[in-house]
């Protein structure tokens, strides 16, 4: 996750110790699907959800006792996540019990089912933030979501959010169906006065899979990156306070460094030390995802791929145990990496960037990440 704004306009963010802190002692922040069932249908879903029962899904205490040690873990946040969460019954009572042992708590969500009544109880569990997600303007969104009503219904939920005292966000991921609604996307977010806005590139993964020829090319990544950095200007012109990230991505990190570097040197310089620090893409490492079924990934893209189930041996357990091939192998991933990213000058701040898209284009985790746009050039160092 890149904080264009931190980055280009040197506005701080709430997430910069994480992002920018000591990782001699790292702890991850651990994304939980607490549910597989969601009552939409996005064409672009890694979990492949649909609104029915899914069998086998952690039980109450089951729940309590995995953020029991999380929070003797000294993991720093917990992610709610789906499906959709909303339609877990005892969602509120785990949030509150997590914030209680002192875990910060967000919320990944559709945002459909956040009515004034649910966001008072959001309110009430201490959730800090709630990213809704949307993708495109109304048409667009209900097209992508395969529900009529979605993008009102999210749109509410956000207004909702906000009367309640809450801090919501846009989760916005990026293809060439979408990218032409991005002057209307931030159109709400200034009407709204929406405070954060991720945009998602796109995962290979899931339903996405089925989807990927419809990722940007290159040249179009590096216009729409060029429009952020553009917005983000105009934003903070504005006195707008709206934090604009993007996600999923690791190639934004040089190409803001190079565009910066060009603009103003020596902020380019201390933006590349805070790369360094951060150091890109983090699967298996400052990341970890837990599915609703109890067992534990690198992150949430690698479904796939089990370590272990927190069932049977606690999340902490399993996640320090170093018995896991690719868990290793993703930890110290330099060594494995193969063409463009194994000779790039920017792997100390990319670090290979996302491998799920690696493995879904060429069978290979190790190879280069097809969704990197950056040109041979400027992965060369001079």
């Amino acid at each position: 996750m890149l904080n264009i704004t931190k980055l280009w306009c040197n506005i701080p963010g709430s997430m910069d110790p994480i992002r920018y802190g000591p990782k001699t002692h790292q702890k991850p922040i651990v994304v939980w699907n607490t549910t597989r069932r969601c009552n939409l249908n996005c064409v672009h879903c890694y979990s492949k959800s649909e609104d029915k029962l899914y069998p086998n899904e952690l039980t109450t205490q089951q729940a309590k006792t995995f953020v029991e040690d999380l929070a003797n873990f000294k993991v720093p946040v917990l992610l709610f996540s789906g499906g959709e969460p909303l339609l877990r019954p005892d969602l509120f009572e785990i949030a509150t019990y997590a914030s209680k042992l002192g875990i910060r708590t967000v919320l990944s969500t559709n945002g459909t089912l956040i009515t004034p009544n649910t966001a008072q109880k959001l309110k009430t569990s201490n959730f800090s933030y709630i990213g809704v997600s949307l993708d495109g303007a109304e048409e667009t969104n209900n097209k992508f979501r395969g529900n009529p009503t979605a993008f009102k219904q999210a749109i509410t939920g956000i207004q909702n959010c906000l009367k309640a005292g809450l801090k919501p966000g846009l989760r916005f991921t990026i293809t060439k169906y979408n990218v032409q609604d991005i002057d209307k996307i931030f159109d709400l977010i200034e009407t709204e006065n929406i405070p954060r806005a991720c945009f998602y590139h796109l995962a290979y993964v899931g339903r996405g899979t089925s989807i990927l020829n419809d990722d940007l090319t290159p040249e179009q990544t590096r216009t729409f990156m060029d429009y952020l950095f553009s917005k983000v200007e105009t934003i903070h012109q504005k006195a707008q306070n709206t934090e604009i990230l993007t996600v999923d991505n690791h190639a934004d990190a040089a190409y803001l460094y190079l565009k910066l570097n060009k603009k103003n040197p020596q902020q380019a310089q201390e933006v590349l030390n805070l790369l360094k620090i951060n150091g890109g893409n983090s699967s298996g490492k400052g990341i970890a995802c837990v599915d609703q079924n109890g067992y534990v990934h690198p992150d949430q893209f690698w479904q796939h791929h089990n370590i272990g189930n927190i069932k049977e041996q606690k999340f902490s357990t399993l996640w320090t145990n170093n018995q896991d091939p690719l868990l290793t192998a993703l930890r110290n991933r330099t060594p494995h990496l193969k063409g463009k990213c194994a000779q790039c000058q920017f792997l100390n701040i990319c670090n290979g960037n996302l491998r799920i898209r690696a493995e879904a284009v060429h069978g290979d985790i190790w190879a280069p990440d097809p969704a990197c746009y950056l040109t041979n050039q400027e992965t060369t160092a001079k």
